[in-house]
């Protein structure tokens, strides 16, 4: 199968053997050659660009990711734009709609595709019908089905085709033939798309195909590992691959499996070398945390029968050594499956190896301008990127994930990957919190994007090439002070003597950092969004959460009031437990869009009007509304809108944070 054997001058490639590489693992072991691309077009916010003639990122957070294009022509949006010979992997929206989307290959005047872009995921259209290929996950629409092309490609959209795209393609080294597409495929095209939609929905059932004479050699030891020590799971001499690697362990209920799956740590070392180039916590090298989450891809996976099993293929030349430590309090046995086939030496000298490698926080961007990109990995060599496993740990909850992937190939200034959201780049959509598993990319936990969420994609057909080195980014927008905390585990191939930078964490910065954190509450406090509503002239007075904005309020919550306009009024009853002299203060919501209030008690004014306006969304602080005489029972207090800053967006909102009464008298 041509596939199989990377690139060589004049390869020709036909329709089936690129069909064949969505899953191709071996070929991920392959070096890249030199014309040999991946990169993608998308709808991101074209206000963020390098300027070079300041050597700076400007705009580098812009957020306007639904309707970038390249150019008008007419009424017409040039979408992407590629010359060939290549191949397009990857169509991901989150919003098509009935306007149509025109792909022109290699000059012909007539579209090869032409259908409203809802089409090209609906399965209705061929040949976009196989449901591994293309499928709606979370919201997330997605079309794996190959696109090549020899020349070029061109994608035009008409008006009402929707929202948000990205398109994911290959260049492939000059000289290299490949079929122009065509929707009417043949019939051995047709089985090759079965044949691969059948492999991809395998799961653990997936086999490796493995050329003829090389059989699959199996280990099965039984590991026991103390605390504290390292234990040998294989030790393989002379070369060849592992295709198969799996392991099964009994583990305690949820949640306290999350911190083993964190205690033990595997490490993975090939041809003697002394720091290992696949290091991870257990859980996290098949692509989940925190815990055991059950989930079946190409690569990775937990299945129902309880195996863990990785697919990637793992080359050596001069042996390799399997290991797994244990940094927990216990003794733990866990039962491994090694296949490995035998491949003469020369061989596996020319194969990239697997890195696998876990971090937090690692090799983060020095420009200040670039505080927003959190790195995946940072990588120099040849080699081959393959895909993250993302955990977030966020338990203030909110949307955590509108940071776009920016990946930067051979040093180039501005990335040749720049995506439109984290979770278009995991294929879903609005950050719905629903589970889904494919071959390709995986939501295996989420508490309702609060708590644990842990995301993975992988990168086969599509793995990005590099000659001289790779940096992955993707934006994180809330802060580790939130706290909102990533940890990852990239996935790449890399040729010897390629620089992998990544060195084994301690159980410290593995475990215990994800500690429940309760809403904050102010001594005293009556909270806003619980105050009775005695009257309202207008608007929608109603409960908010705050939880996901940068500041402290307390209960993470306060009474929003929206729809007002100057002049309207929202009047809350107070309770007073007992009467006396009271200090009465509150704290409020200042934001963009938030007018000028006037308070009252009882109808006579507290001070002067208070200005909520605020470039951002903060809370006041607390405001001393002075010394009053208060009879046990209930008081009115009134908010009114008398108008708005200057620099404010006219939307009159206003919001209660909480009051507070202090005894003064005794």
């Amino acid at each position: 199968m041509a596939a199989a054997t990377g690139w060589s001058a004049g390869l020709e490639l036909a329709y089936r053997d690129l069909v064949g590489r969505l899953t191709d693992l071996e070929i991920l072991t392959q070096p890249p050659v030199e014309g040999e691309r991946c990169e993608q077009w998308s709808s991101y916010d074209r206000a963020s660009r390098w300027d070079a003639a300041t050597g700076k990122y400007a705009g580098w957070d812009a957020n306007g990711d639904g309707g970038g294009y390249i150019r008008k022509e007419g009424d017409s949006f040039v979408l992407a734009e590629m010359a060939g010979p290549g191949c397009i992997w990857r169509i991901w929206s989150a919003l098509p709609e009935k306007g149509h989307v025109r792909i022109y290959l290699d000059g012909a005047a007539a579209p090869a595709v032409d259908l409203p872009f809802v089409g090209y995921f609906d399965r209705e259209n061929e040949p976009f019908t196989r449901p591994a290929l293309v499928h709606t996950v979370a919201r997330g629409w997605n079309n794996y089905t190959p696109i090549p092309y020899q020349k070029s490609c061109k994608i035009v959209a008409d008006a009402g085709w929707g929202k948000y795209y990205q398109f994911v393609y290959s260049t492939f080294p000059a000289g290299t033939r490949v079929p122009t597409f065509r929707r009417a495929v043949t019939a051995a095209d047709a089985r090759a798309l079965d044949e691969a939609n059948a492999r991809l929905e395998a799961g653990d059932r997936f086999a490796p195909r493995i050329p003829a004479g090389s059989p699959i050699e199996r280990y099965r030891p039984v590991v026991r590992v103390g605390p504290g020590k390292r234990a040998v799971i294989a030790r393989l001499s002379g070369a060849g691959a592992i295709v198969n690697f799996r392991a099964r362990l009994d583990l305690p209920e949820s949640p306290a499996d999350r911190t083993v799956l964190r205690e033990l740590a595997l490490r993975m070392a090939w041809d003697g070398e002394s720091s290992p180039s696949v290091w991870s916590p257990l859980g996290d090298f098949f692509g989940t945390a925190a815990g055991a989450n059950r989930y079946e891809s190409l690569p990775l996976g937990l299945a129902e029968s309880g195996w863990w099993y990785c697919h990637w293929w793992m080359p050596f030349a001069d042996g390799a050594l399997l290991e797994i430590e244990n940094d927990g309090s216990e003794e733990r046995a866990i039962e491994f499956e090694v296949d490995r086939v035998r491949w003469p030496r020369e061989q596996a000298e020319g194969r990239a190896r697997l890195h696998a490698k876990w971090h937090r926080d690692a090799f983060l961007p020095a420009e200040p301008e670039r505080a927003i990109d959190w790195t995946i990995l940072d990588t120099a060599g040849r080699g081959r990127f393959a895909g993250v496993m993302l955990h977030v740990w966020n338990p203030r909850g909110s949307w955590w994930g509108e940071g776009d992937e920016k990946f930067f190939v051979d040093g180039e200034k501005f990335p040749s990957t720049i995506g439109t959201g984290s979770e278009d780049y995991f294929g879903y959509a609005w950050c719905d919190p629903a589970l889904f598993q494919n071959a390709f990319h995986n939501q295996t936990i989420s508490m309702g994007n609060k708590g644990h969420v842990s995301v993975n994609r992988w990168h086969i057909a599509d793995a990005i090439p590099f000659q001289k080195s790779f940096a992955g980014f993707i934006e994180k927008y809330y802060p580790n002070r939130r706290p909102t905390l990533y940890a990852a585990v990239a996935y790449w191939y890399l040729m010897p003597g390629g620089r992998d930078p990544y060195e084994p964490l301690p159980l410290s910065e593995r475990a215990g950092y994800w500690t429940e954190i309760a809403a904050w509450k102010a001594p005293g406090a009556i909270e806003g969004e619980q105050l009775r509503i005695l009257r309202k002239t207008a608007g929608n007075p109603h409960e908010q959460s705050l939880d996901q904005f940068d500041g402290q309020w307390s209960n993470d919550a306060h009474l929003w009031w929206i729809q007002a306009k100057p002049g309207d009024q929202l009047d809350l009853a107070i309770p007073v437990r007992q009467t006396g002299k009271y200090l009465l203060s509150v704290q409020m919501t200042r934001a963009p869009d938030y007018g000028i209030v006037q308070l009252r008690l009882d109808g006579a004014d507290l001070g002067r009007p208070i200005d909520l306006y605020h470039p951002s969304v903060a809370p006041t602080g607390l405001l001393n509304l002075g010394e009053h005489a208060l009879s046990a029972g209930q008081h009115r207090l009134t908010i009114e809108i008398v108008g708005a800053n200057a620099q404010a967006k006219k939307s009159y909102m206003a919001g209660m944070d909480y009051v507070k009464l202090d005894r003064l008298d005794p």
